[in-house]
């Protein structure tokens, strides 16, 4: 009875590693949307709050997940991360900048590392419970024991569960007063709470509050009424520039992830707007039918001859359509309009290596460096910057630059076996030498953990 009862705790602590492995796997699934022209709407959007929750907003990070689900969380420090579907969701800009008051009320109030110190303290409270419940087993008493474990693992999850929907509830309240001291009106955060609440009476989601990570909708809305009835911008209308840019982002988010069919009868060619042009240019796009795409950004072009991003656009479907060449003008136009924008930088250098030409590497080696200069975790530029420094047979640069390409992914190993190659090709203590150095140690470590890891997680299967 006893080794039977302990090769089924033993068989359940595999299933978790597995179901948390298998869970680790689908996360990092999810691809990160990189858009020039919505990074720079969404930095300059939120960076009202982000001062308001007294934040500098340069430190907090903006990614776009590409996921149709209306969420939006933080994670690792200062990385706030919205997904795809929230945006396509919200109606105004005001519903975006209520979620990202919420999510920067986490940040502000340090709910991150408290909620992994509630989450240790849960796990040792589930972990005490395991051993009182296999001490139990061990002496006789089967059903004492798994009752003491089941009871144990009840009151940790409980503990921090309870925890968490009182960290949520802060983040609402405190979000509002980011929106207040903005000049925003916190009716966007209630209206999306009303989105979600929709979406689980759609889906009949009926989950008792007390196994909740969050507090219900309804309560949650409840909450913020008052406080944003009181407040003299309650009835404050989104600011009309603002939120155009939302729209015109939207939409191209919109035609970006659906199919054509879904884009074309959205928005059809009756409607003019930007956001429809937008949109339809996406459409056009995955049908093949180029001319149709161009046709739409010019026009669009023609209305703002000086927006950088409609050149980068055009040169992304020339680009992707084998006339790379002809790229090069829209691209080279959208440098010069906006030679700060790393993604632009990057775009035009990718452009110039296709090429497979050495009489474009100088051009295409200035605006690679400078991408990198300006944002280290590029690992695009990265890639094509290693490629440039091989074909001017500068290997040492190459296994630099492939470096910090794996630095970033956070690939221990391969970034500090091409650390060690570049330090081998380098002048020691030059600033590249050092730089090597660098990742070189900071990698070790890591790529020795990853790979007891994956001994681990192997071992675990195996057995």
């Amino acid at each position: 009875m006893t080794d039977r009862m302990w090769d089924r705790i033993r068989e359940l602590l595999l299933c978790v590693v597995a179901l948390m492995f298998l869970t680790v796997q689908s996360a990092s699934a999810q691809s990160l949307l990189r858009d020039a022209e919505t990074e720079a709407f969404l930095k300059r959007a939120f960076r009202p709050i982000l001062e308001a929750a007294e934040l500098t907003p340069e430190s907090v990070h903006i990614y776009l997940i590409h996921d149709n689900s209306l969420n939006a969380f933080v994670m690792g420090g200062q990385n706030i991360f919205i997904h795809s579907g929230l945006i396509l969701a919200a109606d105004d800009i005001n519903q975006l900048l209520g979620v990202v008051a919420h999510e920067s009320g986490h940040i502000a109030g340090g709910h991150l590392r408290r909620r992994d110190e509630t989450a240790s303290a849960s796990s040792m409270m589930s972990i005490v419970s395991m051993v009182l419940g296999a001490a139990a087993i061990a002496a006789g008493g089967g059903d004492a024991g798994m009752a003491i474990i089941m009871g144990g693992q009840s009151m940790a999850q409980s503990t921090y569960l309870k925890y968490s929907r009182i960290q949520e509830s802060n983040a609402d309240l405190a979000g509002a007063s980011y929106l207040e001291k903005s000049g925003i009106s916190g009716r966007g955060l209630i209206e999306f709470f009303e989105k979600l609440r929709q979406e689980e009476i759609m889906n009949h989601i009926r989950q008792n509050p007390y196994i909740r990570t969050h507090p219900l909708n309804r309560d949650r809305m409840m909450s913020l009424e008052g406080v944003v009835a009181a407040s003299e911008f309650s009835e404050t209308p989104p600011d009309a520039a603002l939120n155009a840019e939302f729209l015109r982002i939207k939409g191209k988010l919109f035609g970006y992830t659906n199919k054509p069919s879904v884009t074309l009868t959205t928005f059809p060619v009756s409607d003019t707007s930007v956001q429809a042009q937008y949109a339809r240019v996406y459409a056009y796009h995955k049908l093949l039918e180029w001319d149709a795409a161009l046709a739409e950004i010019a026009a669009m072009e023609k209305a703002e001859p000086n927006n950088s991003y409609l050149y980068e656009f055009e040169g992304q479907i020339l680009v992707e359509n084998q006339r790379v060449n002809e790229a090069l003008v829209p691209l080279r136009r959208a440098v010069a309009l906006n030679p700060q924008e790393t993604l632009i930088l990057t775009a035009l250098g990718q452009a110039l290596v296709a090429l497979d030409d050495n009489k474009y590497l100088g051009e295409a080696l200035k605006h690679l460096e400078l991408a990198t200069a300006l944002d280290n975790e590029n690992t695009f530029a990265w890639y094509n910057l290693a490629i440039v420094y091989t074909r001017l047979n500068q290997p040492e640069f190459a296994h630099l630059a492939t470096a910090e390409r794996y630095n970033v992914m956070q690939n221990g190993h391969m970034a500090a076996m091409h650390a060690t190659m570049a330090m081998d090709g380098l002048k020691e203590y030059t600033p590249k030498w050092l730089r090597a150095q660098d990742i070189l140690y900071l990698n070790e470590a890591l790529a020795k953990k990853q790979k007891k890891q994956k001994e681990k997680q192997r071992d675990g299967f195996s057995n």
